[in-house]
């Protein structure tokens, strides 16, 4: 299940947030990846400081704070945000990314999109399914949150300056298919609300909504 998220920042914390991105020191991103994914990524990375710790506070209280986020990758932890920029000619062919980061297992990946796509060309995020390969270059504040089962690459950008933050989530739900049902469940008893209230169908949604995730959930 791929899902776009839009309004993860609003305008006032997309200005701030990149005023202090520039105040950043970026060096060459294959110094974090493996020996494999070195050989085709080219892009810049934040270098971890006391100033990028608290630019990934503030995003990731944006991010866990989205409900659609919550109910569609039900967290159980995030990985330390990262922040790259990808200028004119820079890309990152396509790859996996790692199952066990810093000791933890990685089900979901994200991406949170923080420049205009109207000031830089080409640099799309190319995610490959069963159902073909889906690109995706979503507004400044939207996120892309997706398996990190599949191939991905960033196609090289033209012109301009690609600039996201990034991480994996794991998950209490570790299966795929489980969490779609989750989610699927729980967005059929929000509109099930929102159109009849508190009604006895409602609360046998809810009952196994709440069983499922017992079930199913690895706390």
């Amino acid at each position: 299940m791929i899902i776009c998220i839009g309004g993860i920042l609003n305008s006032e914390d997309l200005n701030l947030i990149n005023s202090e991105i520039e105040r950043l020191t970026f060096v060459d991103g294959r110094n974090t990846a493996g020996w494999a994914a070195r050989l085709v990524k080219d892009n810049e990375q934040a270098e971890p400081d006391g100033r990028l710790e608290a630019l990934r506070q503030r995003i990731e209280r944006h991010i866990l704070d989205n409900e659609l986020f919550q109910i569609a990758a039900r967290p159980k932890a995030l990985t330390p945000l990262l922040i790259n920029r990808y200028s004119s000619g820079k890309q990152y062919g396509t790859h996996v990314d790692d199952a066990l980061m810093q000791g933890m297992r990685t089900d979901l990946s994200f991406t949170l999109f923080l420049a205009d796509p109207r000031s830089y060309d080409g640099g799309e995020l190319v995610v490959e399914s069963s159902a073909g390969e889906q690109p995706f270059k979503l507004d400044a504040g939207s996120m892309i949150l997706y398996p990190t089962t599949a191939l991905h690459r960033v196609e090289p950008v033209r012109s301009g300056m690609r600039v996201a933050a990034f991480g994996w989530v794991r998950s209490f739900i570790r299966s795929a298919e489980r969490r779609e049902i989750l989610f699927d469940l729980e967005t059929a008893r929000r509109e099930l609300f929102e159109r009849e209230g508190k009604t006895p169908c409602f609360d046998l949604l809810s009952k196994c909504n709440a069983n499922l995730l017992r079930m199913w959930a690895e706390d």
